[in-house]
């Protein structure tokens, strides 16, 4: 059964930086593409960034481009979410998703998700 653990997050003051990482087991993590999603208090989830098989392709939200940054590890099975100048804004529940098309950037186009992760961003 796959499985995909995020870690990594919590409490930052604002302009601070978090890395997250969300570590996958009982699947060929290479063939996945992967993608970080997020879902604030009262709102519905949205897509924040997502990187190809081989990590060459990648793609992110208005919101967080220039600040976020993802990549991935396939000898490691991993794949992260370095988060630059934080606002309180991003906020939220973050998730990450493995996906069979390379870069997908909606919800229904990944079928595996991890537990999600708590990011608090204070001002």
């Amino acid at each position: 059964q796959v499985q995909l653990v995020e870690s990594g997050g919590g409490l930052v003051q604002a302009g601070g930086s978090l890395r997250l990482s969300c570590a996958a087991s009982g699947h060929t993590f290479s063939n996945l593409g992967m993608g970080w999603f997020r879902q604030a208090a009262g709102k519905e989830r949205e897509f924040v960034a997502a990187t190809s098989w081989s990590g060459g392709s990648t793609v992110y939200a208005d919101s967080v481009k220039g600040r976020f940054t993802i990549s991935r590890d396939n000898a490691e099975n991993t794949v992260y979410l370095q988060m630059n100048n934080l606002k309180p804004e991003d906020t939220a529940i973050y998730y990450c998703a493995g996906s069979s098309r390379p870069v997908a950037t909606l919800k229904q186009q990944y079928s595996l998700w991890g537990q999600g992760t708590q990011v608090t961003v204070s001002s």
